[in-house]
Parts: C-alpha cells; sequence; structure tokens
C-alpha cells in the first residue's frame, strides 16, 4: 500500500469539478484517513466518476479483482462510492466530497470528524464554495412569488417533490456537525429531503427515512416556519435532493456568511420588493432576511438587490404582506446549467482544470 494513499486521494478528489482544496496543515489528510481505511483509499484514488466494473478499478490499483469487489461494495455501503446496475454486475463511480460522500456519513460521523471538518471548512476558506458555477442555489418560496409571474418547475421546491416517485428525509449533517463540536442552532435537525425517480429507493436505506410525498411537503413547510433557505443541486433537470438551510450550520451558506463569497450559492432569479403603501417599517423582516439583505430607510423597509438571494422569507415573515418577490431582470440572471454533467463542465472551465 502507498504510503501517501491519503494523498493521491486528496488529489483525485480536488480534481473532480467538485473540488478538494489542499491546505497547509494537511488536515484534508486527517480527514480523509478518518472516513477511509487505507485499501479503501488506495481503490478510490484510481477511481473516476463514470461507473465502471470493479475488475477495471482493480486492474488500475494492481489488486486482485475479487478483493476490490469486496471492498468496493463494502465503500457503497458507506455511502464513499456510488454504484450502479450494469449488464450483470454492479458498476463503481469515485463520489466528490461535497456534495458527495461527506453527507453520507451521518451515521458515522463523531465529535472526532466533525472537529476536522470544521478545520477544514477554516483553513480552505469554505472548502469547495469559492468556485462557480456554485455547488448549491436558492429555490425560492413560492408563496412569495404572485401569481401573475411565471415560475418554472426547476424554481418550485412543491413541484421537484411532486416529480419525484421516492422520497427520502435525513439529518442536516451540517447542524450535526456543529453540535458535535458545541456550536449547534435549534433549526430543525431531520429536513434534508432526498428524492428518487423509482419507488422503493430509501426503504433499505441507512442514511434516509423512507417518507410519503405529502410527508415531503408538510417539511417543505415547516422549514419555511423556522426560516431555513431551500437549496438544491445548481442544475435544472433531474434533482435529487433538497436541502433546508440556515446560515449559522450549512457550509454552503456559511461561506457567504463568514467568508464573504457571494458565489457560494446561485441566488434565484428573484428579488424582494418592498410594497411602499403596505410597508409600516416594523422591521420584523429585518430578522427573517438570512443574508442582511434589507434595512430601514425612512421609515420603510429597503433591500439591497446586491445581497438579495431570492430565497422569499422575508415575504413570507411580513404579518402585512408588504414584501414579495419579483423577477430579476434579464441581465441579472445566470443561466443554470441543464444538468450535473453540464455543470460538472462548465465547473471545470473556471477552475482551469481537464478532468
Amino acid at each position: 500500500m502507498p504510503a501517501d494513499v491519503y494523498q493521491q486521494l486528496a488529489r483525485r478528489l480536488d480534481e473532480t469539478p467538485n473540488g478538494f482544496p489542499a491546505t497547509e496543515s494537511g488536515v484534508e489528510l486527517r480527514l480523509l484517513a478518518k472516513v477511509f481505511t487505507p485499501e479503501e483509499a488506495h481503490l478510490a484514488s484510481v477511481m473516476t466518476l463514470h461507473a465502471e466494473p470493479s475488475c477495471d478499478i482493480a486492474s488500475r490499483a494492481g489488486i486482485d479483482s475479487k478483493e476490490a469487489y469486496k471492498t468496493l461494495k463494502g465503500m457503497a455501503s458507506k455511502g464513499l462510492v456510488s454504484f450502479k446496475k450494469g449488464k450483470g454486475k454492479l458498476l463503481f463511480a469515485l463520489e466528490p466530497f461535497i456534495v458527495g460522500f461527506y453527507e453520507a456519513q451521518l451515521p458515522r460521523i463523531d465529535k472526532e470528524m466533525a472537529s476536522l471538518f470544521e478545520q477544514y471548512f477554516h483553513e480552505s476558506g469554505g472548502a469547495v464554495s469559492s468556485i462557480e458555477p456554485s455547488v448549491h442555489r436558492v429555490i425560492p418560496i413560492q408563496e412569495a412569488i404572485p401569481h401573475e409571474i411565471t415560475i418554472f418547475p426547476h424554481e418550485q421546491a412543491s413541484q421537484i417533490v411532486e416529480a419525484a416517485k421516492a422520497w427520502g428525509v435525513r439529518n442536516c449533517i451540517c447542524r450535526v456537525q456543529k453540535r458535535l463540536i458545541g456550536e449547534g442552532c435549534h433549526a430543525p435537525l431531520e429536513v434534508c429531503l432526498t428524492l428518487a425517480p423509482f419507488e422503493g429507493a430509501f426503504d433499505h436505506s441507512q442514511v434516509d427515512r423512507a417518507i410519503t410525498k405529502e410527508e415531503a411537503l408538510e417539511i417543505l413547510h415547516k422549514a419555511e416556519e423556522a426560516g431555513l433557505v431551500h437549496s438544491t443541486g445548481n442544475y435544472i433537470s433531474r434533482i435529487y435532493y433538497i436541502c433546508n438551510c440556515c446560515t449559522c450550520c450549512c457550509g454552503v451558506l456559511r461561506a457567504i456568511k463568514e467568508f464573504g463569497i457571494p458565489t457560494a450559492m446561485a441566488r434565484a432569479d428573484f428579488y424582494a420588493v418592498v410594497n411602499d403603501a403596505l410597508c409600516m417599517g416594523c422591521g420584523d423582516c429585518l430578522g427573517y432576511c438570512p443574508f442582511n439583505a434589507i434595512s430601514l430607510s425612512g421609515g420603510m423597509a429597503a433591500i439591497d438587490r446586491s445581497r438579495c438571494m431570492g430565497c422569499g422569507l422575508c415575504s413570507s415573515g411580513c404579518a402585512l404582506d408588504a414584501l414579495h418577490l419579483e423577477r430579476r431582470p434579464a441581465e441579472e440572471s445566470h443561466p443554470i446549467p441543464q444538468n450535473i454533467k453540464e455543470w460538472g463542465k462548465e465547473r471545470i472551465k473556471h477552475r482551469g482544470e481537464i478532468y
């Protein structure tokens, strides 16, 4: 087994579109050693994001094919790699760090892993958050958008849920991680929705609790009431999860708040607007905005459009209905990649790397 197996895996992960930047202290290597055994790290270090038979991976790794197959199956059960059925065999693919194998460590995360992640987050300047296109994008609260405004299915959390055939929910690993180091908030924990295009997808999951569509929609509603921001992968089709995020725990939103990285999460194509005739200048909306985009000016609420992410939480928190969302003009909109492959290509282009 190569002595620098974790260094090799770290380099491999940093070659993915998601990235895995190195730090001066090398804390990322200690984090990988906490998650992967040396044998697992060795296999993962020669894998790609494209699913392939275990024999091909074993050949590159220089180990026995049967041994590799057994190890890969164990890695798949721990969420370290993904797998799918091929013609008479299982195919395995590398999982990136975020969004990827880290979120699957809910059954195994402990205080040590949480502390290593926190150190890595700070030393790497927000981990993978500073590269465009963003990993996540905001989904606006639908009720905050007037009925006369056209809203597309990928911009509606309810429509994303409706399009799925199976639904699951898991604890938010960001809040779990922060609680383990004594810095957690009081936001609901079991609010991260997972979605699949086929029935029964979560019936035997070690991470997700299978739920009904109705339960998924209710979780969205409770998340809005708790002041959480809906977000998902920054692409249009085949969305498989919806996070409900807070700025104190969410690794992506923290990059905006703690490091001032505006591109950490892609904003929705909407911005908040104040109805001057209804606004009384009470200031309640200031507490609902996670992005500090609202201030009081001349006795009324004022929106800083450069900071507004279009989440709509201010509207849901206004008792006078004095706030709503409007679509941004075309020059302020950014095209969303059609799918995760297009997203990956764009991200690699911005990183100046070839994968």
